[in-house]
């Protein structure tokens, strides 16, 4: 007899992290085989309610939020969530009200002991290969952050084309390593409550320990009332 090789196929979620009047918690679907298809985020609509409003000192209101287990073959180790009530550098582009959601290759432990400061800040800067360096993407100076890297944009973005930032894709570095992807949203946009999937611009090569999406979408589920960002269509290379 052959043994019936039990399905693996579903949707898991962590635990839930209060934000505004709402939570947040992360999830993946995986298929039959447990290969992961999303790892997302679920963030209730009342999450937008009641958000901190004054600057903290650290710049932006952090969430951090735990993997389900059956999360481990995306490679990731965490997620945090940004709230920036004001935005953020530069002026002009990303300094309105919006949300940064870090999907984190590295372990908190390790988040936290990225100072970007002395001799800390050249690891924080230091650029991957060429090829490990998204299509059309850059990293300019001045983008590392505490307990978090160095942050590659794409300047053909919308936003650098003198359109209204709405949302963006994000590649995180540190030590010339890719350690988080990150797509950031503005508030307005999620009140707007859409149902958009970009296309996530990838690298030459890849780095194997987690798996890189090759799109990300942000959707409002009217009868969840929640909205749901994700990483889609994920592979490890």
């Amino acid at each position: 007899m052959h043994q019936k090789e039990v399905s693996m196929a579903g949707t898991y979620e962590g635990p839930a992290v209060a934000i505004g009047q709402g939570k947040a918690r992360t999830f993946v679907t995986l298929d039959a085989q447990g290969h992961s298809q999303t790892l997302g985020i679920r963030l209730s609509e009342a999450a937008l309610s009641d958000l901190p409003q004054q600057v903290p000192p650290h710049g932006e209101w952090e969430y951090e939020l735990a993997l389900p287990t059956e999360a481990a073959g995306t490679g990731y180790k965490h997620v945090v969530v940004g709230w920036n009530p004001a935005g953020h550098i530069p002026e002009g582009v990303y300094n309105v009200p919006h949300f940064d959601f870090h999907f984190y290759a590295i372990d908190s432990t390790a988040r936290n002991a990225i100072t970007a400061m002395g001799e800390d800040l050249e690891r924080a800067h230091k650029a991957p290969e060429p090829s490990h360096m998204p299509a059309d993407y850059v990293l300019p100076p001045g983008t590392e952050v505490p307990k978090m890297g160095a942050h590659a944009i794409d300047p053909g973005s919308a936003e650098f084309q003198h359109q209204p930032f709405t949302q963006t894709f994000i590649y995180g570095f540190y030590d010339g390593q890719v350690i988080f992807t990150e797509p950031m949203i503005t508030l307005a946009f999620l009140q707007s409550r859409p149902n958009t999937s970009t296309p996530v611009k990838q690298p030459q090569a890849y780095h194997p320990d987690f798996a890189y999406p090759a799109s990300y979408g942000i959707r409002y589920d009217a009868g969840a009332r929640q909205f749901e960002i994700t990483l889609d269509e994920m592979a490890r290379h």
